[in-house]
């Protein structure tokens, strides 16, 4: 039986309910008959512009928050690879024909991502069903009571679904700016590490709710020595990062007194069991001693660091890895791990942030992650590190924290 010849994009144009096609970057691919007709736009309108130079907020509502929240659940699905369904909506809409005048309309959409061979998304489906006439009270002459009170008990429930909606959204914005805060204060610029370049980078997650408890710390130690770690706690918002706060205080204090980054490490682990919210957290320590030019690591489950050769060799130092913290009921003693460096080298550690994505293996953002290093690896730390947040993370934005330490051997 032969299989039968399906004209797809004429399906798409006959599809049931609004339906656009919208790239990483948010501009408009495609529209369905559907969309074009309900949104009151031609193709011509939409093709190959940014939807919110389409659709822009009312700015006659100083409450409107469609826009905002249309916009960050389109760069969560580009960010994880999945889809995204959106509360009820109201997104006002200019009238075409009489500039101006703004007609109240309430959708509900689900943005769904379209993957490439590579696994990155390149579309957007935006599928959106329009309902305000089952919430918009329609009273008058002739309209059946029942329906109408129906209609306007939906109206209110909605409207206040939305004011619910909005006050959760302000209390996290303020949770998020809170969180930031702190994380700005615990994670600031590395004191100078005698003659040493150095370089760290910190990128919150997109989204009000997904700032994380990524973080990052240098200790200058006796002799031309510097402990270095990055850690990753699991958890969003402003608890984890109270609790990134407390460990990476603890691991610093535990660097200046501990024989090696194993036992910094044990450490640190047992301080963890007595935090509320520590346990699974990840974190690599690493001793860098210039006078016997070698590296000594460990690592609680963490993505291995890079050292980059002056040749331009990658090598990930991933010999001495065990489980994260609080993961075991007993205290273990921790494996550590040495290696040699030629002056020049460079010691890159990272958060999962910067090569996980859901949709791959982590070998192929390690991959992904060498092949940056092989290329920008002769710049200096400060422009390495900004090339490599460039290469790596998405341009709309990742849903996950990265912290990123680049030093100069």
């Amino acid at each position: 039986m032969r299989e039968p010849q399906i004209d797809y994009a004429a399906v798409f144009r006959a599809l049931p309910g609004m339906v656009a096609l919208l790239t990483p970057d948010l501009v408009y691919a495609d529209a369905n008959h559907d969309f074009l007709r309900l949104a009151g736009r031609t193709r011509e309108e939409l093709l190959g512009r940014y939807i919110f130079d389409v659709f822009p907020e009312n700015p006659n509502d100083r409450a409107a928050a469609g826009m905002r929240e249309t916009r960050e659940s389109m760069l969560r699905v580009v960010g994880s690879g999945e889809r995204d369904t959106m509360a009820l909506l109201r997104y006002d809409i200019e009238d075409p024909a009489r500039p101006g005048r703004w007609v109240e309309h309430f959708w509900s959409p689900v943005n769904a991502p379209v993957l490439g061979r590579d696994g990155q998304v390149v579309l957007i489906v935006h599928r959106v069903e329009e309902v305000t006439e089952l919430v918009r009270a329609r009273g008058g002459p002739g309209s059946d009571s029942r329906a109408s009170a129906l209609e306007a008990e939906l109206y209110a429930r909605a409207r206040e679904l939305q004011d619910v909606n909005e006050g959760l959204r302000r209390a996290q914005a303020r949770d998020r700016e809170v969180a930031l805060a702190l994380q700005e204060a615990m994670l600031p610029a590395p004191t100078p590490i005698g003659h040493h370049q150095a370089a760290v980078r910190y990128r919150p997650a997109v989204g009000t709710l997904n700032v994380c408890g990524d973080w990052y710390d240098l200790v200058d130690l006796p002799s031309d020595r510097i402990a270095v770690a990055v850690g990753d706690v699991v958890g969003h918002g402003l608890a984890a990062a109270c609790v990134m706060g407390q460990l990476r205080s603890a691991l610093s204090a535990a660097a200046r007194v501990a024989a090696g980054p194993a036992q910094a490490l044990e450490a640190l682990g047992l301080y963890a069991r007595h935090v509320d919210g520590a346990e699974s957290t990840s974190v690599v320590k690493a001793f860098i001693d210039w006078d016997t030019h070698t590296i000594t690591y460990s690592s609680a489950g963490h993505p291995p660091p890079a050292l980059l050769s002056p040749d331009g060799t990658v090598t990930f130092l991933d010999q001495a890895t065990d489980p994260p913290l609080g993961a075991r009921p007993e205290h273990v003693p921790r494996p550590e791990a040495r290696t040699a460096f030629a002056e020049g080298a460079t010691l890159v550690l990272y958060t999962d942030g910067l090569i996980e994505r859901r949709t791959e293996d982590i070998d192929t953002g390690l991959a992904r992650l060498g092949d940056a290093l092989a290329r920008h690896g002769r710049a200096d730390p400060e422009a390495l590190a900004d090339a490599l947040l460039a290469d790596l993370l998405p341009s709309t934005g990742n849903t996950d924290d990265t912290a990123l330490v680049i030093i100069r051997l």
